[in-house]
């Protein structure tokens, strides 16, 4: 199944997607999220016929937001694609580079990218997102899939000049508003196991930047939620963030930056595709 949550009158609707019409899920309910979906996620695939007999609107990319509010842990990948290692002229990791985002530095789903004042070096990243959809420790790669709940994009936007001023790389991945998130959310059956074999593009001024295929991932999405579980404890909510493709704007020789009134898309193919307008602090 697809969803998307939905900005409505008092919150937000979870909608079921069919078909490029969406459906309010729980219609008599005020508010609802892509948490109700993760909870109730059987009862709602047994009721999809009921939902989908009811009246479906044209999916309003506008109107879409974050899955919920506050989001919790946010844990990224930062070298998992070999060609992407090469460009930046890292050495080849033998364990994942992995960091943190905070929701501050995070934007819904169409929403205008912030280009710092104090920073000419925003870059683009096209991403797959991972939501996690059980709690999740100490388990291996076959058990890990079942962990899945949907896939989604996201665009890691990222300010080069600030990541490379510690190994940390936390400065420059936690500007505000530099991090767009998807807006749907695919559940697995509909994917290929893993998300793997996928078209990842990102556009810049409708030029494509980067174009890649998920089966390049060096720890690929069940490797990765194994390894990761075996440091913490994965809940339902959270979100990894599985590391972009060559083609980045550093990388270019001359290198590229965002500036204002560039528009960034975030394509996976059968997954979602955001467009970002890049605008100054």
């Amino acid at each position: 199944m697809k969803f998307a949550v939905l900005k409505a009158e008092h919150g937000t609707k979870l909608n079921a997607i069919h078909n490029h019409l969406t459906y309010e899920v729980y219609p008599e309910k005020k508010t609802s999220n892509i948490l109700d979906a993760i909870s109730n996620y059987e009862e709602i695939k047994k009721n999809k016929e009921k939902i989908f007999s009811t009246e479906g609107n044209k999916i309003d990319k506008t109107k879409t937001t974050f899955p919920f509010w506050p989001l919790k842990k946010i844990i990224c990948l930062g070298l998992n694609y070999l060609d992407h290692i090469k460009e930046g002229g890292y050495e080849i990791p033998n364990y994942p580079a992995l960091f943190v985002r905070f929701p501050s530095s995070l934007i819904e789903p169409n929403q205008n990218m912030i280009k710092p004042k104090i920073s000419e070096k925003l870059d683009y990243e096209a991403e797959l997102m991972v939501l996690i959809g059980k709690k999740t420790k100490n388990v291996n790669e076959k058990e890990a899939e079942k962990s899945v709940f949907a896939y989604s994009v996201f665009n890691d936007g990222s300010v080069r000049d600030y990541q490379k001023k510690t190994h940390q790389w936390t400065p420059g991945k936690n500007f505000d508003g530099t991090g767009a998130m998807g807006s749907i959310y695919v559940t697995p059956e509909d994917l290929p196991a893993g998300a793997s074999g996928l078209k990842i593009q990102s556009k810049v001024n409708g030029v494509v930047m980067q174009e890649a295929n998920t089966s390049e991932m060096m720890w690929p999405v069940f490797k990765t939620i194994s390894t990761l579980s075996q440091f913490t404890t994965l809940e339902p909510g959270d979100l990894i963030v599985m590391g972009t493709p060559p083609g980045v704007g550093h990388a270019r020789t001359p290198a590229f930056f965002l500036k204002d009134g560039d528009v960034v898309e975030t394509i996976i193919e059968n997954i979602d595709h955001i467009q970002n307008k890049v605008v100054n602090e």
